[in-house]
């Protein structure tokens, strides 16, 4: 059985300027990877170190009816927005993508109290992260056009409501390159207008994850996530998975299963060992996520293709967020195997060069 050490919070993952690699339960008070020392092998000067380190906030949220996935990330030679909405009854798919050329915002380093928002003619999305109230906010405002209808959102994460830890990790890629990640499962509270008709998030019946990431990634950077979550004996469970480029992946990886607690008892974070995700008929076909240790047996089966692209002198983004359906088991830190059943959730694949 597959077992990873929790270390006890701390402030920063950064200590006299040398990244510490490991895996938390608990968020940093701060995290500033310019703080590292002679993060490449020359002398940089602070701002060309900026332009290395690649930053994005993302979310998802579902119940019965509706899907919605969204991020904002810092390129640093350009940002990104992205709102993608899925009505699983009637087929109708909202999708959003936006590119702002040139530097602008940074993420906050914290997210203890802190926003971030992009706003443009016909767009408003603002991301407030409150860890000290055990809530992340949530805005969106997408004006409609003729090819696509309009959405307003309002959404609150309540952190607590799950009673699950979330997965904090930091990731090296050599020595004193890294990425950091923060991810969290909790219940979502909100109200959504889609194309004028009102939709009302239950708590009790919405789920999301929300995701934070800072690194100096490779200049030809490849990761995949696969992320779903729903509800097995009334009790709601979900998993994050990833296969990137880090080192020392049996050690510290990204890959974590949440299992809602009971009235009486605290829920579960289990730390899933590395995966390998294969695509053996390509990224519109079943996806295959195993792992060596018999705790990761899943298949992703696209329904939903979702693709953006762009490719502009030095850099060229590809980036596939299929939505499907999943099938296969996991296993927690205890031994009890958990059944996925055409369990809804996403794929991701990205290539980016800059």
């Amino acid at each position: 059985m597959y077992t990873r050490e929790i270390l006890a919070s701390r402030g920063a993952p950064i200590e006299n300027g040398t990244p510490i690699q490991g895996t938390w339960e608990e968020a940093f008070d701060e995290v500033d990877l310019l703080e590292i020392q002679r993060p490449f092998s020359f002398p940089l000067p602070r701002g060309l170190r900026d332009l290395r380190v690649k930053e994005w906030e993302s979310f998802t949220v579902q119940d019965d009816h509706v899907y919605l996935e969204a991020f904002l990330a810092n390129i640093k030679y350009y940002r990104v927005a992205q709102v993608v909405l899925y009505d699983k009854e009637s087929g109708e798919r909202l999708r959003f993508n936006k590119v702002i050329p040139f530097t602008g915002w940074h993420l906050p380093r914290s997210l203890s109290n802190s926003s971030v928002y992009s706003g443009s003619y016909g767009f408003f999305f603002r991301i407030h992260s409150w860890l000290d109230a055990n809530t992340i906010k949530i805005d969106l405002d997408i004006e409609a056009t003729r090819k696509r209808p309009s959405l307003t959102t309002h959404l609150e994460y309540r952190l607590n409501s799950l009673k699950v830890s979330p997965m904090v990790v930091n990731l090296p890629f050599s020595d004193q390159r890294c990425m950091y990640a923060y991810k969290t499962f909790a219940a979502v509270r909100g109200d959504m207008v889609f194309g004028g008709r009102h939709i009302s998030l239950d708590p009790e019946k919405t789920t999301g994850i929300f995701r934070d990431y800072k690194g100096y990634f490779p200049y030809r950077m490849h990761s995949t996530w696969c992320n779903a979550f729903g509800n097995t004996e009334k009790l709601r469970f979900g998993f994050s998975i990833a296969e990137n480029q880090t080192k020392e992946t049996f050690k510290n990886n990204e890959n974590v299963l949440w299992q809602e607690g009971s009235f009486k008892e605290k829920g579960r974070m289990t730390p899933l060992p590395p995966v390998r995700i294969t695509m053996p008929k390509g990224v519109e076909s079943d996806w295959v996520i195993q792992d060596v240790e018999g705790m990761v047996d899943l298949t992703f089966t696209p329904q939903e293709q979702i693709r953006s692209s762009f490719n502009l002198f030095l850099t060229k983004w590809e980036y596939h967020t299929p939505l499907g359906y999943y099938n296969g088991m996991v296993v927690n830190s205890e031994g009890e195997q958990i059944p996925v059943r055409n369990l809804w959730g996403s794929g991701e694949k990205l290539y980016l060069r800059v």
